[in-house]
């Protein structure tokens, strides 16, 4: 057998256990580049959620908007309601409009008649002003007096107190009286007129969301975002 010279032998091809251990090194480099691409992409998606829930959360709050929060939160706890449920109405009636006047000169925030102002003032022993009830402060503080004793007047129920606020004691008081609207004499299973209706659904549907979105004392974001 002819022997090789130190060049040929170092020539020739590495010993098998190098061939290996650079084949393994190449595996590695492969895993760790698809770890790289599944980080990337788990973080993309991360990041495309997010901004879709912050796109989402910003729409949902222009849907549902909330002013004068600490007027609400005031005056509706010092009549032992729930603030969400004074800014549903407020929403129902005037969309946060402090300006606001309906076609029979309902004015203000809530939405209250200058006749009825005039009597929830004298129930403060306010000296009542043409023009007070555009003030938000004045006009939150009589409407949530209002409905705190409509609420007070019908035991609570939420239904009967919104349609007073809106149709007046009179109407829900004859339809408590028909079997035909209310079985028990204390809620109403109907609600004749469809403005009514209408209302009603407007209000609860808005008192479930606002609920939903800022808390019952409107104390979730806070901030606006």
């Amino acid at each position: 057998m002819q022997r090789r010279t130190g060049y040929e032998r170092y020539r020739q091809p590495p010993p098998r256990p190098r061939r290996r251990r650079r084949r393994r090194r190449s595996a590695w480099g492969k895993v760790l580049a698809a770890l790289l691409v599944v980080a990337l992409a788990v973080g993309l998606v991360a990041w495309y959620g997010n901004v879709k829930r912050d796109r989402l959360l910003r729409e949902t709050l222009q849907a549902y908007p909330i002013a004068y929060r600490e007027l609400i939160q005031q005056y509706a706890g010092e009549q032992g309601l729930e603030p969400c449920y004074i800014a549903a109405i407020i929403m129902s009636e005037s969309s946060f409009r402090a300006d606001a006047t309906s076609g029979v000169n309902a004015q203000g925030l809530m939405q209250i008649m200058p006749e009825t102002g005039e009597w929830i003032a004298g129930k403060f022993g306010d000296t009542y002003t043409e023009g007070c009830l555009y003030d938000p402060a004045t006009n939150i503080r009589y409407g949530c007096w209002y409905m705190g004793f409509l609420m007070n007047r019908y035991n609570g129920d939420m239904t009967c107190s919104s349609v007073a606020y809106h149709s007046g004691q009179g109407d829900v008081d004859r339809w408590l009286k028909d079997p035909a609207y209310s079985p028990d004499g204390r809620t109403l299973a109907v609600i004749p007129g469809e403005n009514a209706n209408t209302y009603i659904e407007r209000v609860l549907n808005f008192y479930d969301k606002y609920k939903e979105i800022y808390g019952v004392n409107l104390t979730e974001h806070a901030d606006g975002r």
